[in-house]
């Protein structure tokens, strides 16, 4: 659907894409988090936009891969906790029961499921310090680049306050409960080598590399089969909630899914035609 000038007008001026730049190059959607003197910590308006972002990702055909990174020496310091009660949420002195489990649910949770449930390979490209849900933010991506600069903090314990952003479902998948629980107990900064070594980071780059390197992987997957790379991260992710019968019909349906795409049949044809394939996403 198109937009009307007045539309498109109304939207530039919305002072949250400030916030959160947005743009599309060669298939491949950067979204940058953009509140540096803040060290990038997410507002709840930033986090409504981030949600859009990924949800538009996942249905537009002109987008194959998505990379989420952020501006000056932070990629994000977390929930921003000192702009007020989020949008919607109660205000001082209104608080009942189950409040704060709904501000959790359908805040920090549904950003990170955002992540999670995009149907286009997600790239963290973790310019800086990446703390609280802004750790989670980037480990919830499908690949993780570090600058060699960047540190991620399970900041929580130091406010007295349990992780959130589905911090404990994430990280004892990625390293084992027992490290989970080592970083989420003592909140120590951990650098970008030693995620790496702990298997929480793909690869640590300098900083001066990183929007390159992650440039370069994007337009790779973003010239891949997009639909076989939305069920396999589908079938990877489910794999880890789910019991081997279960998993294996699942396997077998996405491969009845994708067999389906036109991606697949030039697949198949490019490998008995001794070609390279051109894959076109869909």
């Amino acid at each position: 659907m198109t937009s009307s000038p007045e539309t498109s007008a109304a939207k530039s001026a919305d002072p949250v894409d400030s916030l959160v730049l947005h743009a599309t190059d060669n298939h491949v959607a950067w979204i940058t988090l953009n509140r540096p003197e803040a060290l990038n910590a997410i507002t709840p308006d930033q986090r409504e936009r981030l949600i859009q972002h990924l949800s538009h990702a996942s249905c537009d055909p002109g987008v194959r891969a998505v990379v989420i990174t952020a501006t000056g020496r932070g990629f994000c310091a977390g929930a921003d906790l000192r702009g007020g009660p989020p949008t919607g949420g109660p205000q001082a002195g209104e608080r009942v029961a189950g409040d704060v489990a709904r501000m959790i649910r359908l805040g920090a949770q549904r950003l990170i499921g955002a992540v999670l449930d995009c149907e286009k390979p997600v790239i963290a490209a973790v310019n800086g310090t990446a703390a609280g849900l802004g750790a989670h933010l980037a480990l919830a991506c499908d690949l993780v680049l570090a600058a060699d600069s960047a540190k991620f903090i399970e900041v929580f314990v130091r406010r007295g306050l349990v992780p959130d952003g589905g911090g404990a479902y994430l990280l004892p998948r990625l390293i084992g409960p027992q490290r989970a629980k080592e970083l989420m107990f003592f909140g120590d900064a951990l650098t970008a080598a030693d995620a790496a070594r702990l298997g929480l980071v793909n690869r640590v780059v300098p900083a001066d590399d990183l929007e390159k390197t992650a440039r370069d992987w994007a337009e790779r997957l973003a010239t891949g089969p997009t639909r076989a790379l939305a069920l396999t991260k589908q079938l990877v992710n489910a794999s880890l909630d789910t019991d081997r019968t279960t998993a294996f019909a699942a396997e077998a349906a996405a491969q009845e899914i994708n067999m389906t795409t036109t991606d697949a049949n030039e697949g198949v044809a490019a490998f008995t035609e001794r070609r390279t394939p051109l894959y076109r996403g869909r």
